[in-house]
């Protein structure tokens, strides 16, 4: 995976960073202290759970810090008749006989069930920089590959896409 991230990517990933170790952290500890002082820890259950998450939180921490250290940083910024980062697409498959409405992102807002594809998937590589009315050939394998054909872009953001988890 290329790991391409556009600006505002990396700043919400800081936020979450800078949130995660000034609150979250903090909380997390006391908790762990505040479960340690209620006894045995072998069956202490508040203890585990404490545990866990604090260990959740600091994993989530050096995630983000990865993705951002190992990022392309790319601009989402494309011609106002072609398809790029955070565009809206309507997309009709030609096999399928069916329309969709898509949003390419990058790889860390991705989710398929909302329509969020991800630049670097095959159908957000093919389509980036093509315009409505083409018919764009979706390379997926050596023995899958299929067509769309363009058929709305509408220029959006991605002011309320949230990050994903993992």
């Amino acid at each position: 995976m290329r790991n391409e991230l556009t600006e505002n990517d990396i700043k919400k990933m800081e936020e979450e960073i800078d949130y995660r170790i000034s609150v979250v952290r903090k909380e997390a500890l006391e908790d762990v202290k505040t479960a340690r002082a209620q006894g045995d820890l072998s069956e202490n259950f508040e203890y585990h759970a404490a545990k866990k998450f604090k260990n959740q939180n600091e994993s989530r921490i050096r995630y983000l810090q990865r993705m951002i250290k190992s990022a392309t940083v790319i601009k989402e910024t494309a011609a106002e008749d072609e398809i790029g980062v955070n565009n809206t697409v309507e997309v009709y498959y030609e096999d399928d006989d069916e329309s969709e409405e898509i949003k390419l992102v990058t790889t860390v807002r991705e989710d398929s069930l909302l329509g969020l594809i991800s630049i670097e998937s095959p159908l957000g590589k093919a389509l980036l920089g093509h315009k409505v009315g083409d018919r764009v050939l979706i390379h997926v394998n050596d023995n899958l590959e299929y067509y769309v054909v363009v058929k709305r872009i509408d220029k959006t953001d991605d002011a309320d896409d949230k990050i994903q988890r993992y």
